[in-house]
C-alpha cells in the first residue's frame, strides 16, 4: 500500500529558516495536497541547495542533506521513478550510517528509518534478499529504541515490522511473516485507539499485510476478516482524502475480492474487484509509471472473477489488457515483472 511504511523525516526549524528548509516544508505541503509533481520539484531543488551547502564542508556528514534525500526518494517513488528513488535513499543510508557511527543516540532513528525505506525500494525492484537484510537491521534498531522510549518509537517499530513481514513473505518465510505483522497490527491498534487520524492509515496497511499472511498459510476466514476491516478503514480515509488514499483503497478492494473468491463468495468478489479496477484505471491514467502495475494486478483478479461466473468474453478481454501491461512492464524491469507475465 502507499502508506506501507515510507515515512518523511522532519527537523525542528531554527529561528532563521534557510531556503532549502523552506523548499523542504513546501514539498511536504504539496504531497499532503496530492500535488506530487510539484512536491518532487520542490524536494529536488531542496536537495540541490543542500548539496551546495555541503560542498563548503565536504568532510562533515550533513543531517539535513540525508533527510532531504530520504524525502526526495519518497516523492520519486510516488511518481513511479523507482530506480531514482533507490539511488536517493542509498545515499541517505550512507550518510545516516556515518552520522550514527559517531552519535548513535542522535542518529540511530534516522538510520533505522532510511533502512526501512531502502528495504521497500529494493523489494519493489525485485532485490528481495537485500531488502530483507536492510529491514532486519531497521527492526533491530527500532526495537532497541522502543524498549527505552515506547511512546516515541512504537510507531516506527510498527512500520518496520510491517515491511519486515512483507519481505519475509516474499522469500517464503510465512510463519515468521505472520508473527511480525501480528506484532505490527497490535501496536497500530493501540496507537489508533488514542490517535485515529494519525494511525488509522497505518492500521489499515498492517491489516492488509496481516490478511496476506493469513492467506499464505491457508487461514482463509482470518484473511477475510482482516481485509474487511482494512477496506472499511480505507473507504473512510479515501472519502476524506481521495488523492492520498485511493491507491490504498483500491489495493484493499483487490485483496478483498481474492479472499471472497477463495471462500466461494463470487458475486461479492466481482463487485469488489470491479471497484478496484475503476479506481486504478483512473490512477493509472494520470500516473501510468506509478499505477500500471497495480492496474494489471486488479485486471488479473477481475478476469479470474469473471471467469468463475461464466463471463468468458469479458474475462478474456480483461486478461488481454493485463498481459499487455505486464509485457510492457517486464520489458523495462524484467526482474520485477517477468514472474507476473508468466
Amino acid at each position: 500500500m502507499c502508506c506501507q511504511g515510507l515515512e518523511e523525516q522532519h527537523i525542528a526549524m531554527p529561528n532563521q529558516t534557510t531556503m532549502p528548509q523552506v523548499l523542504w516544508m513546501l514539498a511536504s505541503d504539496f504531497k499532503f495536497m496530492g500535488r506530487l509533481e510539484e512536491a518532487l520539484e520542490a524536494a529536488g531543488e531542496s536537495v540541490a541547495l543542500m548539496r551546495d551547502v555541503v560542498l563548503d564542508q565536504p568532510s562533515t556528514p550533513s543531517p539535513d542533506l540525508a533527510l532531504s534525500l530520504n524525502n526526495l526518494s519518497i516523492y520519486l517513488s510516488d511518481l513511479g521513478h523507482r530506480e531514482e528513488a533507490l539511488e536517493a535513499v542509498q545515499e541517505c543510508v550512507g550518510l545516516c550510517r556515518d552520522l550514527a557511527r559517531d552519535r548513535p543516540n542522535s542518529f540511530n532513528p534516522d538510520l533505522a528509518l532510511s533502512l526501512n525505506n531502502l528495504s521497500i525500494y529494493l523489494s519493489d525492484l525485485g532485490h528481495r534478499e537485500e531488502a530483507l537484510e536492510a529491514v532486519r537491521e531497521s527492526v533491530a534498531l527500532y526495537g532497541d529504541l522502543a524498549r527505552d522510549r515506547p511512546n516515541t518509537f512504537n510507531p516506527d517499530l510498527a512500520s518496520s515490522l510491517n515491511t519486515f513481514s512483507n519481505c519475509l513473505s516474499d522469500l517464503g518465510h510465512r510463519e515468521e511473516a505472520l508473527e511480525a505483522v501480528r506484532e505490527c497490527a497490535a501496536l497500530y491498534h493501540d496507537l489508533a485507539q488514542d490517535r485515529p487520524s494519525a494511525f488509522n492509515p497505518h492500521l489499515a496497511n498492517s491489516l492488509n499485510t496481516l490478511s496476506n499472511s493469513h492467506s499464505n498459510l491457508g487461514h482463509r476466514e482470518e484473511a477475510l476478516e482482516a481485509v474487511r476491516e482494512c477496506v472499511a478503514l480505507c473507504r473512510d480515509l479515501a472519502r476524506d482524502r481521495p488523492n492520498s488514499f485511493n491507491p490504498d483503497f483500491a489495493l484493499s478492494l483487490n485483496n478483498l475480492s481474492i479472499y471472497l473468491s477463495d471462500l466461494g463468495h463470487r458475486e461479492e468478489a466481482l463487485e469488489a474487484v470491479r471497484e478496484s479496477v475503476a479506481l486504478r484505471r483512473d490512477l493509472a491514467r494520470d500516473r501510468p509509471n506509478a499505477f500500471n502495475p497495480d492496474l494489471a494486478s486488479s485486471l488479473n483478479t477481475f478476469s479470474n472473477c469473471l471467469s468463475d461466473l461464466g463471463h468468458r468474453e469479458e474475462a478474456l478481454e480483461a486478461v488481454r489488457e493485463c498481459g499487455a501491461l505486464y509485457r510492457d512492464l517486464a520489458h523495462d524491469r524484467p526482474n520485477a515483472f517477468n514472474p507476473d507475465l508468466c
